[in-house]
């Protein structure tokens, strides 16, 4: 990674009208002490908190950002209209900025993520960052294909402005402030706690290799989305609660919608998924072994080394070690996780530690090997070059 794949926590000229609006509807809430608030506004707030967090995991989550299942022209463009009164910017942005999310998770290329960033630029800072401003439109063809999407997003603001000042006409000050202000920011909150707090607090039932929770109170806040680890373990399933016991309001209405032919064709996780027997990638091998080999001191491994060659009275099989070491790392990165080098931690500790720090998976075995592999890669550059014949 270089220094330019960081965030740099700048605010985007682009996002400045954005960034005011965000403030003024929260300012709007305090308006809420002068207004007042009857029952009916109540009811219309909680019922815009609804529609508008089933049109954000139902249509920008699972439908635009996975294709989780299928639907028609018209209803996804009601989907994205729904989502888009949420005042989250567009349907291909969102959808872009999901997908590089997930490519890229809880390193310093992922926009929000607590690890690198901390918790406050995760949960709404990265929204007016500079460079995530503009949507990766590489990642989303299949999106940019239909041109009333397109229009959609680019006239993104245009469902939220009608919503708020059909409030506005309908029931007043107090109507736009509880009906469409309130339930605005609620509903801003809730979804952007999946960026935050899902990566910080709950439990992982698979090895991902990222930050992901299963936080069981968000998910049902988010209809669903606080399965947040069993998405980032499979993440192509419309299903986010794995079981019957995990609440998933968005699966339930979208499985609703299928029996009358609105939406078909629903991806469910298979069984082996669900057991937690998918392999994971040789990408993600990488990622966790660099955790469990980052758990053990380098340093002190290589120091341990040394003094014990230094005080030996074999000097010449010090650079026969060395010889050895760069030539099974040029040819055979397997053979030197077999190496029988007193200092680095054995396969069996290595393991007893990875099954401390990690979920359960069918690949630990090779995060192990490999976590190894780069112990003693590590080690090998640490050392002094062979002494002079």
């Amino acid at each position: 990674m270089t220094a330019t794949d960081r965030y740099d926590g700048k605010l985007s000229p682009s996002s400045l009208p954005m960034f005011t609006l965000f403030i003024l509807i929260h300012l709007g809430c305090l308006g809420l002490i002068w207004t007042g608030a009857g029952l009916t506004e109540w009811l219309v707030c909680f019922g815009l908190f609804f529609l508008r967090i089933f049109g954000i995991t139902a249509g920008y989550h699972r439908y635009f950002a996975h294709r989780a299942y299928k639907t028609s022209r018209v209803f996804q463009f009601i989907l994205g209209f729904i989502a888009q009164s949420s005042l989250q910017s567009g349907l291909i942005w969102w959808a872009s900025k999901h997908r590089d999310h997930h490519k890229f998770v809880d390193t310093p290329k992922d926009s929000h993520s607590p690890r690198e960033y901390g918790f406050w630029f995760s949960h709404l800072g990265w929204i007016f960052n500079d460079r995530a401003a503009t949507p990766n439109l590489d990642n989303v063809p299949d999106i940019t294909r239909y041109p009333e999407l397109v229009w959609l997003d680019r006239y993104h603001w245009v469902p939220g402005t009608l919503l708020g000042f059909g409030l506005w006409a309908w029931g007043g000050w107090s109507m736009l402030v509880v009906g469409f202000c309130l339930s605005t920011v609620i509903t801003w909150h809730s979804t952007f706690f999946i960026n935050s707090l899902a990566h910080v607090y709950g439990s992982q039932r698979y090895l991902t290799g990222d930050d992901s929770r299963n936080n069981f109170w968000l998910a049902l806040l988010t209809l669903g989305e606080g399965w947040h680890n069993n998405h980032h373990y499979y993440m192509s399933s419309v299903r986010q609660g794995f079981f019957w016991y995990e609440i998933d309001i968005t699966y339930y209405l979208l499985k609703m919608l299928s029996w009358f032919g609105i939406v078909w064709d629903l991806k469910e996780p298979p069984a082996h998924v669900r057991a937690g027997e998918r392999k994971i990638s040789a990408e993600v091998i990488d990622r966790v072994a660099a955790q469990l080999a980052g758990s053990f001191s380098v340093d002190h491994i290589s120091a341990a080394v040394r003094e014990r060659w230094e005080h030996s009275e074999v000097v010449r099989a010090w650079g026969e070690f060395r010889h050895k070491a760069e030539e099974q790392l040029a040819h055979s990165r397997e053979a030197m996780a077999e190496w029988h080098l007193p200092e680095l931690p054995s396969l069996e500790e290595m393991q007893a530690r990875a099954h401390k720090m990690f979920a359960r998976s069918p690949s630990l075995d090779d995060v192990v090997l490999r976590a190894r592999q780069m112990l003693a890669e590590a080690v090998t550059v640490r050392l002094p070059q062979p002494m002079p014949a």
